[in-house]
Parts: C-alpha cells; sequence; structure tokens
C-alpha cells in the first residue's frame, strides 16, 4: 500500500479525478431518472465484490461473484439502455461541449433566433399578469412523439393569441400541456409524466411536476406561469429558473432553445 502512494503520480491523480467525475456524472444521471437507489445498490455490490476478490482473495465467492458480474454487465445495458442513450445525447448537447467542438473547427456557437419565439413570450407575459396558468413544453418530434400523442392536435403557427385561448379558463384544452415543435402549435391538453423529484419547492403545484417530469425525461424545454402567483418559471434537463421578466425568458429561450 506504501509502496503504492510512493509511485502515485500526475497521471494516477488523472486518472482519479476521472472516475470521480464519471460517478458524478453517472449519479446526476439516475437522480434524474429516478434510479438512485438501484445505482447505489450496484456501487455496493462493486465495492463488495473487490473486497473480496482483490482485499481477502476469497476464491469460492469470488468466483460466483466473477460470475455475477460478467452477466451483470449484459443486465445493466439492458435495464438502463434509455437512461444511457440520454447520457450520451446530453453529452452531445450540453452548451459546453458544442463550443469546444466549434472552437476546434474555428466555428462561431451562435444562439437560437429569439425572433420566433416573441408569440409566446407575449403570450406568458400576458397570462402571468392575469394569473392564468400555462404549461408549455418547446422540444423535438422524436422526444415528445408519445407525448404529443396523449392530447389532442392542433397544428397551427405560433400565435399569441391562440396560446392564450387554449389556456384560458374556460377552454376545453386549457388542461395539460401544450407542445410546440419548430415553429408551430403541435398539440394542446397533452398529459407529462410527473416528476417525483424532492428538489422542487412546497409551493409548486402539479404543472411545475410535470414541467419537471418532462424536463427529467427528454431535453425539451417547458415553460409554466403559475396559476396562484403568475410567476413564470422555466424547466431544463431536471432543472429549473425563474423568468421573471421580458428580457429572462428571451435570454433563457436564446440559449436553450434551437
Amino acid at each position: 500500500m506504501t509502496e503504492y502512494f510512493v509511485n502515485f503520480g500526475i497521471k494516477d491523480a488523472v486518472d482519479v479525478v476521472c472516475v470521480a467525475l464519471l460517478l458524478f456524472s453517472l449519479y446526476r444521471l439516475m437522480k434524474r431518472s429516478g434510479s438512485l437507489n438501484m445505482f447505489i445498490g450496484i456501487l455496493v455490490f462493486i465495492f463488495v465484490w473487490m473486497l473480496v476478490s482483490q482485499v481477502f482473495k476469497m476464491q469460492l465467492l469470488g468466483a460466483i461473484l466473477d460470475k455475477l458480474v460478467d452477466v451483470g454487465v449484459i443486465a445493466i445495458i439492458v435495464l438502463f439502455a434509455e437512461d444511457i442513450r440520454r447520457f450520451f445525447r446530453d453529452i452531445g448537447t450540453t452548451t459546453r461541449t458544442r463550443r469546444i467542438f466549434h472552437w476546434m473547427l474555428n466555428r462561431k456557437v451562435e444562439e437560437g433566433d429569439i425572433t420566433r419565439w416573441q408569440p409566446v413570450i407575449r403570450a406568458c407575459e400576458s397570462m402571468s399578469s392575469k394569473k392564468e396558468g400555462a404549461l408549455i413544453v418547446i422540444g423535438s418530434d422524436e422526444e415528445l412523439r408519445d407525448v404529443k400523442a396523449s392530447g389532442e392536435e392542433v397544428n397551427a403557427a405560433l400565435s399569441q393569441l391562440l396560446i392564450e385561448n387554449i389556456f384560458f379558463k374556460n377552454s376545453p384544452l386549457h388542461d395539460g400541456a401544450m407542445i410546440i415543435i419548430g415553429d408551430r402549435i403541435e398539440a394542446a391538453a397533452c398529459i407529462l409524466p410527473v416528476s417525483q423529484s424532492d428538489s422542487l419547492p412546497k409551493q409548486f403545484g402539479l404543472r411545475h411536476r410535470a414541467a419537471m417530469g418532462v424536463s427529467e425525461r427528454t431535453d425539451a424545454t417547458v415553460i409554466v406561469v403559475s396559476e396562484e402567483t403568475g410567476h413564470i418559471t422555466a424547466f431544463h434537463k431536471g432543472e429549473f429558473t425563474p423568468l421573471p421578466d421580458r428580457e429572462a425568458m428571451e435570454k433563457y429561450l436564446a440559449q436553450h432553445v434551437r
């Protein structure tokens, strides 16, 4: 053990940091997907396996655990297939990764065109002032196909008046989420998965939990207008950000929606 620390160099330090970052990334991913307890159980099993096989050199129990590990790798891939896909998708779609990639190609990363989102911004401002609740999901057709199918098809161009009419209290479509793909309103009254995260403030209602739920499972950007307070909150990748004014909404959409 002493010899190991004597020979510990910069390469070993980098190795330890990389493993720590990988485990932290996996921890955040499993926490978002609700699989944290299973992830902790796997880590405990690996720790016990290393103790039995590498430290205590228990041959019989070690051989059994070795076989379980061989099969377990395949089982983990099957169980966490969706989470693994989301993990690699997140790596490729983070702003930091895109900036590094474009820097390597000597290209400037441009923010999204905020002009096309003005109907959404104006509608949210108007509904906020009147304390009319709203739940708007902006994303891709591939990720939101199942969610879109749970509601009523709209297939209309972005319009402030249409958004406000859909979320008007007496409208038959005001309950549920509006789905925006590209520059069109694809569906309304859609059902979203509800998050069980403990990170949400207690004053957040069902709309906020539904927004968190879909943001945990997809790369969609979700905007919520609170019916109780009129406050506007944005959700993306399991995190929420208050949007107190028009400037904040414009900046947020420019950064998170392409």
